[in-house]
């Protein structure tokens, strides 16, 4: 939480002190508790610190939190969001940091700004352009039911976006995060390819089979993997997979097949229907 006294007199810090001490040894719920998350998008982690004020039976936008002013996103100090790499922001470039998230609720639109100088916290009303570091705006969206505390989450994770959603009462606002996971992983592809082992011809192999590039030295890198030792049925489910993509039907049955006997071998039921499955769409 945000400093906001500058303390002055040994007397005063001292006093200061003795009533910290004090007061520490009583812990008491707090009313807008604190809550931290992390998640990964694609190869980037996004980290969220806010504290979550409830509804109480009173009513939130355009009351409580009036609209058309800022709004620190919660309750107590500001919400931040921290991002290890570059992202985007509802198409907006915004470089890898931490950065306090400001709102200004509508009812129709919500104008949503990353501020650079943590400092500020809670005090919106010392709030300077200057330290802006994005804005845009994006659409509330009614829900059929209400949400008691303020929640916010991310989801609907792909490769190279999610969804963040501000979620509290009976609205939810979304915004979309995109990421860059496959830069990121083509340059290690490309690094690594220079002097891999077994693992990285199939991770390699797996990557350009879910991006659908270059099947053909997909399927070079996986039977790389499977003459280097890596004779694994989830390897041969892949090349199965690649094959099938390829539109080899009928190797790629065949492969699916030795996947799945290697797969009844080792126990693995999963598997085994896994390459049922596949092998029932290309016998079509």
């Amino acid at each position: 939480m945000k400093l906001t006294t500058l303390l002055s007199g040994i007397a005063l810090v001292a006093a200061m002190g003795f009533m910290t001490v004090a007061q520490a040894q009583i812990s008491t719920p707090a009313a807008s508790p604190l809550a931290t998350f992390k998640q990964v998008v694609g190869l980037t982690t996004v980290e969220v610190n806010y504290s979550r004020p409830s509804m109480n039976s009173r009513t939130i936008f355009g009351d409580v939190v009036p609209y058309g002013t800022t709004w620190r996103t919660g309750a107590n100090g500001a919400t931040t969001i921290s991002f290890s790499d570059d992202v985007k922001l509802e198409g907006k470039e915004v470089k890898a940091g931490t950065y306090a998230l400001y709102t200004i609720p509508g009812k129709d639109s919500w104008t949503v700004m990353l501020y650079s100088d943590l400092r500020l916290g809670g005090n919106v009303g010392g709030y300077d352009a200057a330290n802006e570091v994005v804005r845009f705006t994006v659409t509330p969206q009614a829900l059929p039911y209400s949400v008691e505390s303020f929640l916010i989450i991310l989801d609907e994770l792909r490769a190279e976006s999610a969804s963040l959603y501000l979620i509290w009462e009976k609205t939810i606002v979304p915004i979309k995060l995109e990421v860059s996971a496959d830069t990121r992983v083509m340059a290690q592809i490309e690094r690594v390819m220079a002097g891999p082992t077994a693992g990285d011809y199939y991770a390699a192999a797996s990557y350009y089979l879910s991006t659908e590039r270059e099947l053909a030295k997909a399927l070079e890198w996986v039977n790389k993997s499977i003459e280097m030792g890596n004779d694994r049925y989830w390897v041969h489910t892949q090349k199965a997979r690649i094959l099938g993509k390829m539109g080899k039907k009928a190797e790629a049955i065949a492969a699916s097949k030795k996947a799945q006997a290697m797969a009844q071998e080792s126990g693995d039921a999963a598997y085994v229907k896994i390459n049922q499955d596949l092998q029932a769409e290309w016998s079509k």
